[in-house]
């Protein structure tokens, strides 16, 4: 994935943290793995509630199994406080629900997220996510 990031895409995320995690809310919903592991950092660590995941690579391909399971899933992020926001890190904690479909039949979920962003080379990535219901 890190091969996609520096020469395919080039990020055009702001450099406001919350700017940062709109665009990550929005490039989940709109399902696109490539466009979303823009924004995830090489050596990332993911917490979900079914497993740990280390690495753009691996986590992809927990995100994508997701993809598949939920083809429409709506995954949005609420109550946002920022624990800590510098100039190179950012630390926030929120409220997330999400609503798909799975195997033909109505499916959601709700719990709680905690993000640890860092500024690299002037760019936002998300370097921890862990998510709990």
């Amino acid at each position: 994935m890190s091969a996609v990031r520096s020469s395919v895409c080039p990020m055009s995320t702001s450099d406001d943290a919350a700017d940062f995690l709109r665009e990550y809310e929005r490039r989940t919903n709109a399902h696109g793995i490539e466009a979303l592991c823009e924004l995830i950092a090489d050596d990332a660590t993911y917490w979900f509630t079914d497993g740990s995941h280390r690495g753009v690579d691996a986590i992809a391909a927990a995100i994508s199994e997701t993809f598949r399971t939920i083809p429409d899933e709506i995954y949005r992020i609420s109550d946002v406080e920022w624990v800590h926001v510098a100039e190179d890190a950012a630390t926030v904690r929120y409220r997330f629900d999400w609503a798909g479909t799975i195997d033909g039949r109505p499916a959601s979920g709700s719990g709680r997220g905690t993000n640890v962003m860092t500024r690299v080379h002037g760019r936002w990535l998300m370097q921890h996510e862990h998510l709990s219901s």
